[in-house]
């Protein structure tokens, strides 16, 4: 099924968001290629968009280019470099969410709720590529917040991490993580909301 888009900036973000997403989310296989005709004819869009999504997830880490076997998904981690990999990210996001603490504003609070909002949506729909769609874009504001030099490494970091969500028993557990740490910025309480950043990134 074709999915209508706009303008080639917003093809190719939501291209990239909906793919990223499911990477993520376990929902292509490592080493699975890529192909950028079907993906054309699943979003209903030239080669062209397809290809800058393509081009900017190979930049990011979340797929690799082979010499004679193309575009495929990245290979996981070792569990070692994984171990460091979510360190760095804990590490990141809680110093991040300091560096954006003194000039945030109400917007940044209506903004940050209305990405809990997807999320708790997608969480009721059992939607696996919203959720985790939502779920980086949820952590990603408040990095992009504080720098977007940060943005650049903290995204880098992510997309080479599986979101680990068959610890949990249901989909709204993901959303009951996160209300929580949003609840504690809207009070400005910093401690608490990096406790339980601490706790959720794993």
């Amino acid at each position: 099924m074709s999915i209508p888009l706009k303008s080639p900036r917003v093809k190719r973000d939501e291209i990239c968001n909906t793919l990223r997403a499911e990477v993520l989310s376990g929902q292509w296989e490592s080493n699975q290629p890529v192909r950028e005709h079907s993906l054309a004819e699943r979003f209903g869009v030239s080669r062209g968009p397809i290809r800058d999504a393509l081009l900017q997830l190979t930049q990011e880490g979340a797929l690799v280019y082979r010499q004679n076997k193309g575009v495929r998904v990245s290979s996981p981690p070792e569990k070692a470099d994984r171990d460091l990999l979510f360190r760095l990210r804990r590490d990141l996001e809680i110093h991040c969410l300091k560096e954006a603490f003194p000039d945030w504003s109400e917007t940044d609070d209506d903004q940050l709720s209305n990405v809990l909002t997807k999320l708790k949506r997608a969480c009721e729909k059992e939607d696996l590529s919203e959720v985790t769609a939502s779920d980086l874009a949820l952590h990603r504001y408040w990095v992009s917040k504080a720098s977007k030099e940060m943005e650049v490494i903290w995204l880098s970091i992510s997309v080479r991490l599986k979101m680990a969500y068959s610890r949990l028993k249901s989909y709204m557990e993901i959303y009951n993580e996160h209300e929580p740490i949003v609840k504690a910025i809207h009070r400005r309480d910093l401690k608490t909301a990096q406790s339980l950043i601490r706790k959720n990134v794993i």
